[in-house]
């Protein structure tokens, strides 16, 4: 787990600089996505569990919200889903 929160602290660090201009919010989308992607391959491969690629898709989608000018989705705590 504390490379998954590891893993999407960078991200989120990387991107929080991102303004709402067209370019800036194209590059973060594109970095979710490939968060996204990741996490997929990482759960694919069983190095980590569904739970954890679901916090780190949130944590993707809260990057692109804040690239769209949402600065709440980045402060916002992620929950964790209970199975």
């Amino acid at each position: 787990m504390k490379k998954i929160i590891a893993f999407a602290s960078a991200a989120a660090l990387g991107l929080g600089v991102a303004a709402c201009d067209s370019p800036q919010e194209e590059v973060a989308e594109e970095q979710a996505e490939g968060m996204e992607e990741q996490a997929d391959i990482m759960e694919d491969e069983g190095m980590i569990t569904d739970t954890e690629e679901a916090v780190i898709n949130e944590e993707a989608d809260a990057i692109e919200d804040a690239a769209e000018g949402d600065t709440d989705a980045l402060t916002e705590e992620v929950e964790e889903p209970t199975m």
